[in-house]
């Protein structure tokens, strides 16, 4: 699957911080019987990589892929780990390049214009819009719309239960990221069937 098939899936991505990766698999069991089969393991923890190895191995309705990718060699490391998408805030020169000869979909991060258009113009028509809520969120993404005509967004970065339908109703939105379908307290607790809730919730928002 390309990444707009991979975004296609389901209206929210869930942003996954793993502390332990004895949680991974039963987490991602949780949110994919919910009905949010794609999930984004940023690699903000010592744990991620084997966190999201587990998952790509052990859970085959999953579609894991790796979060905050900043350098070429972190994107050789998630794909070995299996990822099968990758994710950035934004998006250096070195990594776009990386990106085009390692042949694994990816959504690279813009915050303005300028960086939109220059990942459009290296082949990228969807986008990671981070982040969301301080960098203008369904402003910017409306005033977006008409000179940025050909590119979509998935806006990530302070999206809850509570604005997502808000950016989901908007054309040039693929779907969103967040993390409130994981709290962590209910990941501590162990409590997946209140995780398999909130996903079952998400799942079910609507997009135009």
């Amino acid at each position: 699957m390309d990444i707009a098939a991979i975004a296609g899936r389901a209206p929210v991505i869930p942003v996954l911080t793993i502390q332990e990766p004895e949680t991974a698999v039963a987490l991602a069991k949780a949110l994919v019987k919910g009905g949010l089969p794609v999930l984004e393991i940023t690699l903000r923890t010592e744990a991620a990589l084997a966190a999201l190895e587990l998952i790509a191995q052990e859970v085959p309705d999953a579609i894991v892929g790796a979060g905050t990718v900043l350098n070429p060699g972190q994107l050789e490391q998630v794909q070995r780990a299996g990822a099968r998408f990758g994710v950035s805030p934004g998006c250096t020169p070195d990594l776009a390049k990386a990106i085009g000869t390692s042949g694994l979909p990816f959504l690279p991060g813009v915050q303005t214009i300028s960086e939109a258009m220059a990942l459009a113009d290296r082949g990228f028509h969807l986008l990671k819009f981070f982040p969301a809520d301080i960098a203008g969120g369904t402003g910017w993404l409306k005033a977006a719309a008409a000179p940025l005509a050909g590119l979509r967004f998935c806006p990530t970065g302070g999206v809850g239960a509570e604005t997502a339908p808000a950016y989901l109703a908007l054309p040039n939105v693929a779907c969103v990221g967040g993390s409130w379908v994981a709290p962590k307290d209910a990941v501590a607790a162990r409590d997946w069937a209140r995780i398999e809730r909130l996903a079952a919730a998400a799942s079910s928002l609507k997009r135009p």
